[in-house]
């Protein structure tokens, strides 16, 4: 090949990116080439490892903050079991084909035994919960747009750095971004709506360090 021919061709050459669907990842899983409990999630086909860390922390570490407001959540798993729901912690939720997050909470419709055999799609989640602190710019950004075009009618950020919980409710499917926006912080409570017109009221001091 002629040398202006082949540098023309790796100029204007662009490497493809080859996406994993759902049984891919899970193939994976099965066949230990990816850890069960490792840190990544699958977004976009592409597998991205989850950050759990404190604000200005190493991002290959879970922080205590985080993991103490994970503790928090696991909590109102009790105040769930009556009304009809429960709750699923740093769980794979099925949004699609490409799309398997693990969000730090998941309050999914029916119980436990329910999902032996597959894990909760959108129809099955009434709320997604992600503790953010070093992620809260992804979290605000990239986790709402998978969450909202997947239809989960409500999604929590809890944000240990401004000590707050941001409820997002409406999803615009399709738009990537949830109609209804608000925030409660200290001394407040949010309400969740669950199963059959019953709701889940946390006060935001309860997840937060």
């Amino acid at each position: 090949m002629d040398v202006s021919v082949l540098e023309q061709v790796v100029a204007t050459h662009v490497p493809m990116v080859q996406r994993l669907n759902v049984p891919q990842f899970h193939r994976m899983l099965e066949q230990g080439i990816l850890r069960e409990g490792e840190p990544v999630e699958l977004i976009d086909g592409l597998l991205i490892r989850k950050d759990r860390s404190d604000r200005g922390g190493d991002p290959m570490v879970h922080g205590p903050l985080h993991a103490f407001a994970i503790t928090r959540l696991q909590r109102l798993a009790l105040r769930l079991a009556g009304l009809g729901c429960h709750l699923r912690c740093q769980l794979p939720v099925t949004l699609s084909d490409l799309l398997e997050p693990e969000p730090d909470a998941a309050i999914v419709r029916g119980e436990p035994e329910d999902y032996i055999g597959r894990h909760p799609g959108p129809a099955d989640t009434i709320a997604t919960i992600e503790i953010a602190d070093s992620s809260l710019n992804y979290d605000r950004t990239t986790k709402q747009q998978i969450y909202a075009n997947a239809g989960i009618s409500t999604y929590w950020v809890v944000s240990i750095s401004e000590r707050t919980i941001e409820v997002y409710t409406s999803p615009q499917v399709g738009k990537g971004r949830y109609e209804h926006r608000s925030t409660a912080g200290v001394g407040q409570v949010v309400r969740l709506k669950t199963v059959a017109d019953q709701y889940l009221e946390v006060a935001v001091d309860e997840l937060l360090p």
